[in-house]
């Protein structure tokens, strides 16, 4: 049936009933016993391949709905135990050049938003002010496909900003961005690109302007779509970092992102390339689909359609397309994470590779566990977690 079909009620709910009974009583106990004989990797155990086939199977099911029915988004501010949370002033100010083009185009503009503090255990909710000269802080931007997810607390991909700031004394804070999410037909079309760009340079300007941080104390941190927005927001500050039309904070002195979306055109749907071969990652039915457009990429880039992500840096800066100038030349220190099962993972090698070369080995570290699916630093029970985290620990201390 037409998704349009499935999002309303009575049909909701008898899609979700059917999937359910599935799992449980066919899709689980089937691949309980395929993986006692031959798994997707032969490292994998038993346990593990079950939780990804899970994972797999469950981010299918969910894409379908407009949103978490738990997740808060940008319209409120949602407390509860150990949630601070704050609002910040939009800054329509600060946009300039061709954000201010794309922002008039589509209609949209900076507004007051939440985002939601995270700290170190033992440390207060919220960061003293004026704060600590060359105390560095996170401005966290959650994943989730443009579409889904929140940087609420409660959401599962907090996980990451929570672990984050465990790992050094010298980046004790993050604070995540509950910027606007994408969503098209058959929902209600509203928030395309450059919505979540404006929300994250919000976030950055509260951290600089309200909260006294210095911009090179700063680590933009994004996973998935969420390091799209990073990847974007630091090109928007670094790009204008000499404009005389704003008073545009200077760009971060890091950006660490997992598993970013960073070619949103077909460019890198290829035989044998990992969007074709990694078909048993967690996502392989939302980027680099070779029989069409996702959902996802629709919904982020709005009327300006499709053929945007061929040609425009800050959608796609790893497209191969002919059409696209992508440099990197100002860009801050970079830590990249991609797994060698995802789908998305020649386009993030392209992403180094671009960064490499405009700003030169030492201030690029990759990090790619052969094994790794896709964001697998949101999980708690991959096996490749620990050992990233500790890779980022030592990038932090290694100034």
């Amino acid at each position: 049936m037409p998704l349009a079909l499935w999002i309303k009620q009575p049909w909701k709910t008898f899609y979700l009933t059917f999937h359910v009974v599935t799992i449980v009583f066919v899709f689980l106990p089937i691949h309980a016993v395929k993986f006692s004989f031959t798994r997707p990797k032969p490292t994998w155990s038993w346990r593990h391949a079950m939780r990804v086939a899970l994972t797999r199977r469950l981010s299918s099911v969910g894409s379908v709905l407009p949103k978490v029915p738990f997740d808060p988004d940008y319209r409120t501010m949602e407390s509860g135990p150990g949630v601070e949370g704050v609002w910040m002033d939009g800054v329509p100010h600060l946009i300039n050049s061709e954000l201010k083009i794309w922002s008039s185009v589509v209609n949209v503009t900076s507004i007051r938003i939440p985002g939601y503090w995270y700290a170190k255990r033992g440390l207060n909710p919220r960061p003293p002010t004026p704060t600590e000269a060359g105390r560095k802080v996170f401005l966290f931007i959650h994943g989730g496909g443009f579409t889904h997810l929140s940087a609420h607390p409660r959401s599962p991909i907090s996980i990451i900003p929570r672990s984050l700031v465990e790992l050094t004394d010298d980046a004790p804070y993050a604070l995540a961005v509950e910027y606007r999410l994408s969503s098209t037909y058959p929902f209600a079309e509203q928030h395309p690109f450059p919505a979540a760009l404006l929300d994250a340079l919000t976030g950055y300007n509260f951290l600089v302007n309200t909260m006294g941080y210095d911009p090179l104390d700063i680590i933009v941190a994004g996973d998935s779509a969420g390091g799209n927005i990073a990847l974007a927001l630091t090109r928007y500050l670094v790009e204008n970092k000499s404009s005389t039309e704003i008073s545009l904070p200077g760009p971060p002195g890091h950006l660490l992102v997992s598993s970013p979306v960073t070619d949103m055109s077909n460019s890198h749907v290829t035989p044998g390339s990992s969007a074709v071969a990694n078909n048993k990652d967690i996502i392989s039915n939302f980027y680099g689909n070779p029989h069409g457009t996702p959902y996802q990429v629709l919904a982020y880039v709005g009327p300006f359609g499709a053929g945007i992500a061929s040609c425009n840096r800050y959608v796609s800066p790893a497209s191969l397309s002919p059409l696209m100038q992508s440099r990197f030349i100002g860009f801050p220190r970079t830590f990249i994470i991609a797994g060698g099962m995802e789908v998305l993972r020649d386009q993030i090698r392209s992403l180094r590779d671009k960064m490499v070369r405009d700003m030169g080995e030492a201030q690029v570290t990759y990090y790619e566990p052969a094994d790794a699916v896709h964001d697998y630093i949101i999980f708690p029970w991959h096996p490749d977690r620990p050992a990233t985290l500790k890779a980022i620990q030592q990038w932090l201390m290694s100034e």
